[in-house]
């Protein structure tokens, strides 16, 4: 499900957070999955408790999963939808620079700017 690098330069915390985040995105977590607990996978990835929990708060904090107090944590609708209006956005985008007759490479070059 998740593997967390020890000697990269990304904290523990977003490599758990992104690797969630993504499969959301890919739909492999669909909307509705109930997330392992806190405790549960920070032994799976022999990391801190506290290192699980940082990443779970930083989803729920995008919206991308709630939690149930003692039910657990799960993947939101609203990731969904945000994952949507993303997707419609970057197709306007797409629309316009087409009809400046931006090629491809420069597009992304602009997209790639505007996100950092």
């Amino acid at each position: 499900m998740i593997s967390i690098d020890a000697d990269s330069p990304v904290p523990p915390y977003e490599q758990v957070r992104t690797a969630l985040a993504q499969q959301m995105a890919v739909r492999t977590l669909p909307v509705g999955t109930r997330l392992p607990t806190v405790r549960a996978l920070a032994a799976d990835l022999g990391i801190a408790v506290n290192t699980v929990a940082r990443a779970y708060r930083e989803l729920e904090a995008a919206g991308l999963v709630e939690t149930r107090g003692r039910a657990g944590t799960f993947v939101s609708a609203a990731g969904d939808q945000r994952l949507a209006r993303a997707q419609e956005a970057a197709a306007r985008y797409a629309d316009v620079v087409r009809g400046l007759g931006i090629g491809r490479d420069e597009a992304l070059e602009i997209a790639a700017a505007a996100l950092r």
